[in-house]
């Protein structure tokens, strides 16, 4: 300010400085629609995640009740297992097992034929589980007395190879569900193979050829028809009977099965397991 404006009593002024006069209703409408594609963004976030955790849970059960069994059965179907669960539990109860697997070429027709007559007399003709011993065992428990069970050779490989022998409904939902694999992945061959390979016959002894040398002194190739029957007899209490040495309820199942055996053969229900031997003996 000049001393001349100054002298007449003049103050000084700012200049006026426009300011924005922006409309506030857009910027409203602005700011509601970033909030909106926000919360968007957030839902589509949150769908992926529970779709990842889906995916994730799938996946898991896929492998654990597909894949894993699948494959474990698969594998089986060529290889010997090297061990199972009831072995396991035997070597830690302080027993020195025994288990030395054959092939079913180096098995005597005798066994196969034995087990069949006591164990599962439509072993070659089900696919797995016997609707008609299911309830025949039904009806007789329904009217007291000895438990009767119902499972076929199929069921307790499937039970000796890949689950553990405690009784529950959990393990016979897998025991049906492995059951109906091995029926459907491997022959009926393999399945009795398999079983004679890792049933249990007592103090330590799993499969046939641990089992006919320590109760016969002989290899699984050579047992005669009583001793096969023999072996037969104690399948379904094998720590409680002996086949060496057998009681009296031992003798009476044993001749029994000899009896049926000769059945097996004779009607050919042995053929799904020895159609070569079969052919060879009446050759």
């Amino acid at each position: 300010m000049s001393s001349e404006d100054a002298d007449r009593g003049w103050e000084p002024v700012d200049p006026e400085i426009p300011m924005p006069t922006g409309d506030r209703r857009a910027d409203r409408i602005r700011a509601r629609d970033a909030r909106t594609n926000l919360d968007l963004d957030l839902r589509r976030i949150k769908r992926r995640k529970r779709f990842g955790l889906l995916m994730t849970a799938f996946t898991a059960l896929f492998v654990a009740f597909v894949l894993a069994p699948v494959t474990w059965v698969a594998a089986y179907g060529f290889l010997d297992a090297p061990s199972t669960v009831l072995m396991i539990q035997r070597a830690a109860e302080g027993q020195t097992i025994r288990h030395t697997p054959v092939p079913l070429s180096r098995m005597s027709p005798h066994i196969v034929r034995a087990v069949i007559a006591a164990e599962d007399a439509n072993f070659c003709t089900h696919d797995g589980f016997d609707l008609e011993a299911i309830q025949d065992a039904m009806e007789a428990n329904a009217r007291g007395g000895r438990v009767r069970g119902a499972s076929t050779v199929s069921q307790q490989t499937a039970k000796n190879l890949f689950l553990w022998p405690e009784r529950s409904w959990l393990r016979k939902g897998f025991e049906a569900y492995f059951t109906s694999l091995i029926e459907f992945m491997w022959p009926k061959r393999r399945i009795m193979e398999s079983y004679l390979n890792v049933a249990e016959w007592g103090d330590g002894n799993f499969g046939v050829e641990a089992a006919a040398q320590a109760r016969f002194g002989v290899s699984a190739a050579d047992l005669t028809p009583l001793q096969a029957a023999r072996l037969a007899a104690v399948l379904p209490n094998p720590n409680r009977w002996r086949a060496d040495t057998p009681g009296p309820y031992v003798r009476r199942r044993a001749a029994t099965i000899v009896q049926r055996a000769a059945v097996v053969r004779n009607e050919h229900m042995a053929d799904c397991v020895l159609g070569a031997q079969r052919r060879a003996d009446s050759a």
